[in-house]
């Protein structure tokens, strides 16, 4: 009885569920889908999803206190949110420092980029840019007037407005106005504003006529999205490691910004967009 009772444990361990988490917007939480049904496909777990848990800090208090095993998350948001570190001269050591700092800090190891880098991008009106004939933020901190519309997180952030205003120095008309990430193209389009800051990855950029200018100063660094997992749980769960590493590379920004418009654009369900990414990316 006591073999059969500790074979019993054994196997009830074997079959602990991975808690897979995600911040609370519609990227992540496709991520967090993509990585759910990825996981279960490949080790036969139980998986528990944990998504829309909130902001940055929240996610990733989750993930130190071991409430989820691991969560997609961007390296500029970590070094600039969590780490609270400046942008390095060299914006492709990033994710070197990134990983450096979690791995000694808090025991959390940063995967092999998935292949998007969802940094904020500048967004005007295609027409508005061709008549200026703008490129980049250069040529538009170049022109007064400038009506910008942002989300309640760049504004206060410092790799958001005061990276852009300290590297540019934008004359801005009036003070930026504040909303949600999903008024922010309603805006744009009806005149409330005249620039604003958006996401790399966002769906409607593919579908509207709109200009990302460059950001050829660099006042952003790169936001590549990467899976943070705990080094415990990969000692835990056999398989994980490998399993996880699959999904490295096999994005990018035109496709997150196509799975992002089936969400917001088509309203499908995240579960069956997430399945159809998987059977195209042949996992």
């Amino acid at each position: 009885m006591a073999v059969i009772a500790l074979a019993g444990c054994s196997d009830e361990g074997a079959k602990r569920p991975v808690r897979i988490g995600s911040k609370n917007f519609t990227e992540q939480v496709i991520l967090g889908e993509i990585i759910a049904q990825h996981v279960k496909h490949r080790l036969n777990l139980p998986v528990e999803r944990r998504l829309n848990l909130g902001g940055t800090l929240l996610a990733h208090q989750a993930l130190r206190s071991g409430e989820i095993d691991l969560y997609p998350e961007y390296t500029g948001t970590a070094l600039a949110v969590v780490l609270k570190e400046s942008v390095p001269s060299a914006s492709a050591g990033v994710l070197a420092l990134v990983r450096s700092a979690y791995l000694q800090n808090f025991q959390i190891e940063w995967l092999d980029p998935t292949g998007i880098d969802n940094g904020f991008a500048m967004v005007v009106q295609g027409p508005d840019a061709r008549a200026r004939k703008l490129e980049t933020l250069s040529d538009a901190a170049r022109i007064e007037g400038w009506k910008l519309g942002v989300g309640y997180e760049f504004e206060q952030r410092a790799d958001g407005l005061p990276a852009l205003n300290k590297t540019y120095g934008f004359r801005w008309t009036g003070r930026p106005r504040s909303m949600d990430l999903g008024l922010l193209y309603k805006a744009l389009e009806q005149g409330q504003v005249t620039m604003i800051a958006a996401n790399a990855t966002d769906g409607l950029l593919s579908k509207l006529d709109l200009k990302v200018l460059r950001d050829d100063r660099r006042s952003f660094p790169p936001y590549e999205v990467a899976i943070a997992v705990r080094q415990e749980s990969l000692r835990q769960t056999p398989g994980l490691r490998e399993a996880l590493v699959e999904l490295s590379g096999k994005f990018t920004n035109s496709k997150m910004q196509a799975l992002n418009y089936q969400v917001d654009g088509l309203h499908r369900p995240v579960a069956e967009v997430a399945a159809e990414f998987l059977r195209s990316a042949g996992l």
